[in-house]
């Protein structure tokens, strides 16, 4: 089934070639307004016909074709035949950051530059500095960015690790008895750069454990051995490894490949390791090996090394948030700004999933790329939002309530892009960086500690602006930014998008330590982005985030009652 995501991308890939072989500018303007406006589109695009295509904005009878030909054919004749015209590398050149069509065209057609190991030489000479229209600190930027994405080479975010991981396991189960997930994987790791299964198998197959693998599973000969496969799958590359263990050592094993090894060298009151233990005769479950050990279970997730010891020791697991513990969804979006559904959609959906509150957070003016709200316009979300409240609790039953948020732009000096007035009109305000990412350690903290301190910061959003796998957060000083917000009565995000999950769990302990609630907000931009949660829970109970220090754990009479309050303290 062809999907709107790869509809969208095949013509946004389509529209940046044709840029780069000087197509004519008209159709390139029509191909990208139409992937504007798709991108937001909510329908069915295969199961549309051409009438019903050229109803949706921004699109044409001629983009419209083009569409029905990627349903039909998975592809675009154009596309391919742009693609024939353009090296590889220079299509590998687009994952830069920094870097748009008209750079990438200059550095093939003028400097002759076709490749990233050729731009990367030619940053690290000086020559690529010397070019027209790049400079030192273009070449100084563009070299990080090439170098970060090497080191992430062969990696996926957890979401699409799990996705896989899934898709590879129900493959297994068709040639192994058992086939569990173990590794990064079960320990909910936000990347993964390899994938790792356990099989076992009732009858052994007398030519080898692995010999009746799909073409699909390719092996490394070289690195394998008789009770270890080693390989990729399909054309993923990430790593992928199967070990085959006896039924009986299942439980064992599966332990010892989802923790990582200072987890399981810890040593007990006795001088004994978990390994040890673990290695013993009749062990059947994994909370046996705690028990024997002398401490409760610790979940998978925090089998890392990095407190977990000391945390069990404090709590209970029971203490840690879940699904089941979030009474609300704060931080989304609307087709006010760049969200795909419109307010009444998010709220309904919201509250058909049982959740008590919805906390709006459109963005702000200055976010021009992302239809950010006037004045007006944010006057006119609010009469909305009255009118919707009283519309959802029309029929009597659990109390709903839209709350009156914004995702406030932090900017370059460190000051919220509304006056004061307009901010004191919001139920909570999410601060946000979104722009000038390149500043040093000192001077992107000090931008930070001023919207922290600026009495009408509620939550303080994706604290880093980290995008996994393709941008380094910009620097911060941790300790610094989170006792601010200690000290200021301010929340800080878990922003549960996949593509973020920042806060970074590591510094999840610091915060409750200084009294610092966490949200795990979604970022949603569309009704199924309320699902990232999950993945935000993943990694804040990988952080030991406990249900009474999560913020959107609060019910609707308690966190009306918290906002209240800030609000009294602004007056």
């Amino acid at each position: 089934m062809v999907t709107n995501e790869y509809i969208v991308e095949t013509l946004e890939l389509t529209a940046k070639l044709m840029e780069l072989h000087d197509a004519d500018e008209f159709r390139i303007r029509a191909y990208t307004n139409a992937v504007y406006y798709l991108d937001k589109f909510t329908g069915d695009l295969a199961g549309m016909d051409l009438t019903q295509l050229t109803q949706v904005q921004g699109v044409g009878k001629t983009v419209a074709g083009k569409v029905l030909e990627i349903v039909t054919t998975g592809t675009l004749k154009e596309l391919q035949d742009l693609l024939t015209n353009t090296p590889e590398g220079v299509i590998d050149m687009f994952k830069i950051k920094g870097i748009g069509v008209k750079k990438i065209k200059v550095l093939w057609k003028e400097v002759g530059i076709d490749n990233i190991n050729d731009l990367q030489i030619a940053c690290e000479n000086g020559t690529l500095g010397k070019v027209k229209g790049f400079g030192g600190k273009t070449q100084d930027s563009i070299l990080e960015s090439i170098v970060f994405l090497q080191s992430q080479a062969g990696k996926l975010r957890m979401d699409k690790a799990e996705a896989l991981a899934e898709t590879i396991a129900a493959d297994l189960k068709k040639y192994f008895s058992k086939a569990e997930v173990s590794g990064q994987v079960r320990r909910k790791n936000e990347i993964v750069d390899s994938l790792l299964f356990l099989v076992t198998d009732e009858a052994p197959k007398a030519h080898g454990f692995f010999t009746h693998l799909p073409e699909s599973f390719a092996e490394n000969p070289r690195i394998s051995s008789p009770f270890t496969w080693r390989g990729k799958y399909l054309d993923n590359k990430i790593d992928l490894e199967i070990r085959f263990v006896p039924a009986s050592q299942l439980v064992q094993k599966q332990f010892i490949y989802s923790a990582d090894i200072s987890h399981l060298k810890h040593k007990n009151e006795q001088g004994k390791t978990l390994m040890q233990i673990s290695a013993a005769q009749g062990i059947s479950t994994e909370e046996e090996i705690y028990e024997k050990y002398g401490i409760p279970y610790i979940i998978p997730e925090m089998r890392e090394g990095a407190g977990e010891f000391e945390w069990i020791n404090n709590h209970k697991n029971e203490d840690l948030i879940t699904w089941q513990g979030l009474k609300g969804i704060l931080h989304n979006h609307s087709t006010y700004s760049d969200g795909r559904h419109s307010l009444e959609q998010m709220a309904r959906y919201c509250q058909e999933l049982g959740f008590e509150y919805l906390g709006i957070a459109d963005h702000s003016q200055s976010a021009q790329y992302a239809s950010g709200l006037g004045v007006h316009k944010v006057m006119q979300q609010h009469t909305e939002i009255e009118e919707l409240n009283q519309k959802l609790n029309a029929g009597g039953g659990k109390p709903f309530k839209i709350l009156k948020g914004i995702e406030s732009d932090i900017l370059g000096d460190g000051s919220l892009d509304y006056p004061d007035e307009v901010l004191a009109t919001f139920d909570f305000v999410v601060a946000s960086v979104h722009s000038n990412l390149n500043m040093t350690e000192a001077r992107a903290t000090e931008r930070l500690l001023k919207a922290i301190e600026n009495p009408y910061t509620t939550i303080l959003g994706h604290p880093t602006g980290r995008l996994l796998l393709s941008r380094q957060g910009y620097p911060i000083d941790y300790k610094v930014v989170i006792d601010s917000c200690a000290a200021n009565g301010v929340v800080i995000e878990i922003n549960a998008s996949p593509y973020r999950l920042d806060l970074d769990w590591r510094w999840i302990q610091y915060a409750l330590e200084k009294g610092v609630r966490l949200s795990i907000n979604p970022d949603a931009h569309e009704m199924d982005g309320y699902m990232d949660m999950h993945y935000g829970v993943a990694v804040a109970r990988k952080g030991g985030l406990t249900t009474s220090m999560t913020f959107n754990a609060l019910s609707l009479a308690e966190i009306e009652a918290f906002l209240a309050q800030r609000k009294q303290r602004v007056k």
